[in-house]
């Protein structure tokens, strides 16, 4: 089954490319891999949520997080399918890496970026399975509360 077809099956649309805020390209390609630049889980050019993740008041829930980390996969799929010519290129996910802003004591990093790990693995399968990298950061960009980078194959 190609990846677009996995797509429609699972009703999910891909977003735009995010262009970027400062000197970079959202995606480029070395070899027979793709890599994308850190995609935050903005929708329609704006950050769903800004701020830290943890438990407590003016946190962003875990949960809440999570959701964002798929969208930033998600936008990472767009990022990776236009400078290859189709989501139908992308043969797999190599590697994940995410960032999640969050206060000292929330220690939760992976169960976040398992909202883009589960994506991935619902678009692409036994081949979205991948290693990865969950890290827990003070700061992010634009104070958004996760991003994510992914290294993609393709033919």
């Amino acid at each position: 089954m190609s990846i677009s077809t996995r797509l429609a099956d699972l009703g999910i649309d891909l977003p735009p490319v995010v262009p970027p805020v400062a000197a970079y390209v959202p995606a480029r390609v070395h070899g027979d891999l793709v890599y994308t630049s850190g995609q935050l889980p903005m929708v329609a050019g704006a950050l769903p949520a800004t701020g830290k993740v943890g438990d407590g008041h003016g946190l962003v829930p875990a949960s809440d997080a999570q959701s964002y980390a798929r969208q930033s996969a998600l936008n990472a799929v767009a990022a990776a399918a236009a400078v290859v010519g189709g989501v139908d290129r992308l043969t797999g996910v190599v590697k994940v890496t995410g960032f999640v802003a969050s206060v000292p004591e929330f220690t939760g990093q992976p169960g976040v970026i398992n909202g883009a790990s589960e994506v991935l693995g619902e678009i692409f399968g036994e081949a979205g399975r991948h290693a990865r990298s969950a890290v827990g950061v003070p700061v992010l960009p634009l104070d958004s509360p996760v991003e994510v980078e992914v290294v993609f194959s393709y033919a």
